[in-house]
């Protein structure tokens, strides 16, 4: 007596060894990324729209109001700005910030410890990075969103001095790909609210002095290295440098920076859920 038949296709797939990091990634991000938009799209749209117009009335008020009495701003090169033009690029790379930071802390902490969604994730195929690589997806989408509502903001302004304004997205993206990563991986390790509460802690001064509205020369020099530090500072002078059309080889440092923090976020992230949910 013999057993059922087996198809050629399940037969070869049988025959296949397993992919390597099978454990830790299957190729599936998509899938989690899908899930999170779907949930996304059911919440209330005020909570995500206050996300985009903060930068929009910290522009207004500080730009068009405050620029008034300023007028010209000296940029790190020497170039003579509008204020407003100044501070535009500064706050577009915040509105990306706060996008990708907003997914990536809070929405995957009540994930991780009151939904218990990951735990369900990873017992099915998925791996800790197609998660981690998900989540980051979803919060690079709420950073594209915010950030392009603001570009289009600069431009009825007339705030984008270049067209090397046009690379202003995709370094936009990097920033949030890079505070998405970073997030989520200082996320894995909270465990109440309370110390939830250190990463706004963080935020708020890294955005009042990341020379976000005063240039970083009215600092004192041992200030300023310590806000040369600061993954926001980075940020904030790659787009300026992009959006006033100040092009130059030293903008290859801002993106290494946001390399490295991709990587250290997705490897921490990695271990981080794979040292949670799978041992």
């Amino acid at each position: 007596m013999t057993g059922p038949q087996l198809s050629p296709a399940t037969v070869a797939a049988s025959a296949r060894p397993p992919r390597p990091f099978s454990s830790v990634y299957a190729g599936n991000a998509r899938s989690v990324m899908a899930r999170g938009w779907r949930a996304t799209r059911s919440t209330n749209s005020l909570v995500v729209l206050s996300g985009f117009v903060e930068p929009i009335f910290y522009l207004l008020s500080m730009g068009l109001g405050l620029g008034a009495l300023i007028g010209q701003v000296q940029t790190a090169d020497g170039t003579q700005v509008p204020y407003a033009a100044f501070i535009a690029p500064a706050l577009l790379a915040v509105a990306a910030m706060n996008g990708a930071i907003y997914d990536s802390t809070w929405n995957v902490f009540f994930k991780m410890q009151f939904a218990k969604l990951y735990e369900g994730m990873l017992s099915t195929s998925l791996g800790p990075l197609d998660v981690a690589l998900g989540e980051i997806s979803l919060a690079l989408a709420r950073g594209l969103l915010y950030a392009t509502g603001f570009m289009l903001v600069m431009q009825a302004l007339g705030l984008n001095l270049s067209w090397w304004a046009l690379l202003a997205l995709p370094a936009v993206l990097l920033i949030a790909f890079g505070f998405a990563s970073v997030g989520m991986a200082v996320t894995s390790y909270m465990k109440t609210f309370q110390q939830m509460d250190w990463i706004t802690f963080v935020l708020l001064p890294m955005f009042l002095f990341s020379a976000t509205f005063y240039p970083l020369s009215v600092y004192p020099q041992g200030i300023q290295y310590v806000i040369q530090t600061l993954p926001l500072w980075h940020g904030v002078e790659l787009v300026r440098a992009l959006t006033t059309g100040q092009i130059n080889l030293g903008l290859l440092w801002h993106v290494l920076y946001y390399a490295v923090m991709i990587v250290v976020g997705l490897f921490l992230t990695t271990r981080r859920l794979k040292a949670l949910f799978l041992n």
